[in-house]
């Protein structure tokens, strides 16, 4: 059961190493008890639904490519998928959201489905910060002052970013996994060598061969990281398959590879975002209401939730979602994902 309503790898993983929390973390956070008005979503029925059609919109540098349900004078949720996944993460979730009366985008992150940045010369980059910057572009272009933003793996480091640098643009947030900011200076810092094993793939990436291997290889890779990230999980093919298309926009690889290779420092960022990298590399505190949360079989590297606690200063929960949960937690536990978006919106 959760409990009341209540960094770069590297950074995060020297934090890190002590079990998942199923308790409640007050320690230099504000917990609070579960807000009274917020609804309980109907039950969810698992690979029941499905994503509308996909909307494009240009937002500044480029073109994304988004689904949207619900009315459009709902309040806003916009949900974050991260690597090596897509927008079907939420197939479940998005629906259940709209159902319950909120106005939900989910859009492909740069590099997935059609969302593709404009220009042949632009730089294709993966930093994390410039995935952000997407994300407040496209909030521009749809003419969304504020929304919650809700994600996992890349799409909670998203939120995470937006929420400290653009507070004003983030109503509230849910974090799989919880605070991910880091920083480059952050990333140079050597782990101990089991915490180094978790990310051999990072490491792939960094060699000419991993570049060209994860590009011979997408769909392998993805279903590779898919077991090991979610042990439990028994997906089938037909959903891997739905989420593997997203894989084949031109500008995947480079994006994926260019984003492991910034976080080790062996890839630069875009000179314009440098003075927002500087604050990031601050380890900012976060203040928007937020609902960190955990699956119980999660097999990717995290960081263990009282490590990161005293990083959200406002209204603050941590849930740990049991029943065998890994990585991908709002395809695979998509109820307790959606009811957390609702508590924490209503909470805001």
């Amino acid at each position: 059961m959760p409990t009341p309503f209540h960094q770069s790898r590297r950074h995060f993983l020297t934090l890190a190493g002590t079990a998942v929390a199923a308790a409640q973390l007050g320690s230099g956070a504000v917990a609070a008890e579960r807000v009274k008005n917020a609804p309980s979503l109907p039950a969810i029925r698992p690979g029941a639904a499905t994503l509308g059609p996909i909307k494009q919109v240009t937002a500044s540098e480029i073109s994304i490519g988004y689904a949207e349900a619900g009315p459009s004078d709902g309040a806003v949720v916009i949900l974050l998928h991260g690597w090596p996944y897509d927008i079907h993460s939420f197939a479940d979730v998005a629906p259940a959201l709209a159902a319950a009366g909120q106005r939900v985008i989910v859009p492909y992150l740069r590099g997935y489905g059609s969302t593709r940045l404009l220009g042949a010369a632009a730089l294709r980059s993966g930093q994390p910060v410039a995935v952000a910057a997407d994300i407040v572009a496209l909030m521009d272009a749809l003419e969304i002052r504020t929304a919650t933003l809700a994600g996992f793996d890349w799409g909670a480091r998203t939120a995470n970013i937006v929420a400290a640098l653009w507070p004003e643009r983030c109503k509230a947030m849910v974090s799989v996994s919880g605070y991910l900011i880091g920083s480059q200076q952050a990333g140079r810092m050597p782990l101990p060598p089991a915490a180094e094993l978790q990310w051999w793939y990072q490491f792939y990436f960094a060699t000419e061969r991993g570049r060209e291997g994860y590009d011979r290889n997408r769909r392998d890779f993805a279903r590779l990281i898919w077991q090991t990230a979610s042990p439990k999980w028994a997906f089938d093919e037909a959903t891997f398959a739905r989420s593997a298309a997203a894989f084949d926009n031109p500008d995947h690889v480079d994006i994926v590879v260019h984003n492991y290779r910034w976080r080790l420092g062996l890839a630069q960022g875009e000179a314009k975002y440098d003075a927002l990298e500087a604050r990031l590399g601050a380890f900012p505190e976060i203040a928007v209401p937020t609902i960190t949360m955990e699956g119980d079989a999660n097999g990717a590297p995290h960081p263990a939730p009282e490590t990161y606690a005293r990083k959200f200063t406002g209204r603050y929960e941590h849930r740990l979602v049991s029943g065998g949960i890994g990585h991908n937690l709002p395809q695979e536990a998509p109820q307790a994902f959606a009811q957390a978006v609702i508590d924490v919106t209503a909470g805001a």
